[in-house]
């Protein structure tokens, strides 16, 4: 299948899965506006280095799990945006924010997804945001998506690297050896 033809049939089917998502996400977004809590000081000042335009409408919702559409016409949609990853830490609905409970208070998520909220804003609107987001990942895949890539870099811009993604802190060999034979470690100044 050419690449065109693929995109062709990729506008049709997000053509027809827009409306379902849609009144999804506003659904969901309702919900937590009524519900859910105000950011904090400091987050309000993180939505603002994201550069959400109306921070202080945004509310946040811990769950277990997140939610998901239960339209069995959604599903594909659901696996091209990886939401059926038991693990998904939060999303993003416009100014509604479901985060996971054991991801609760940790800056780098919220940020991520208010950054999320900060491309709703720019594109103005619900509607306008799935057309662009969910026809990148279901075009070139989620996380190769540049929606999802500039989340991750705003995010890593204002929180830095994500530790948990690094490598452990490990002795040289140069290091190791020394400490093998006794003597100092390895120093910056030996080099």
């Amino acid at each position: 299948m050419d690449a065109s033809n693929y995109s062709e049939k990729t506008a049709k089917r997000l053509k027809w899965y827009l409306p379902l998502a849609s009144a999804w996400v506003l659904e969901q977004e309702r919900f937590i506006l009524e519900n859910g809590v105000p950011l904090t000081d400091v987050q309000l000042a993180d939505a603002r280095l994201v550069g959400v335009a109306k921070p202080e409408r945004v509310r946040l919702f811990r769950v277990e799990q997140i939610p998901l559409p239960a339209h069995p016409e959604l599903a594909e949609m659901k696996e091209a945006l990886k939401l059926t990853t038991p693990a998904l830490p939060g999303l993003a609905v416009r100014y509604g924010i479901y985060l996971r409970a054991d991801h609760w208070g940790q800056r780098r998520f919220v940020v991520h997804e208010l950054a999320h909220t900060a491309q709703y804003e720019r594109l103005d609107g619900v509607r306008a945001f799935l057309e662009c987001y969910l026809y990148q990942c279901l075009a070139i895949g989620f996380t190769s998506a540049p929606m999802e890539q500039e989340a991750i870099a705003i995010t890593r811009r204002i929180c830095g690297p994500d530790r948990s993604l690094s490598m452990p802190n490990t002795l040289s060999a140069r290091e190791s050896l020394g400490l093998r034979l006794g003597g100092a470690a390895y120093s910056k100044a030996d080099s």
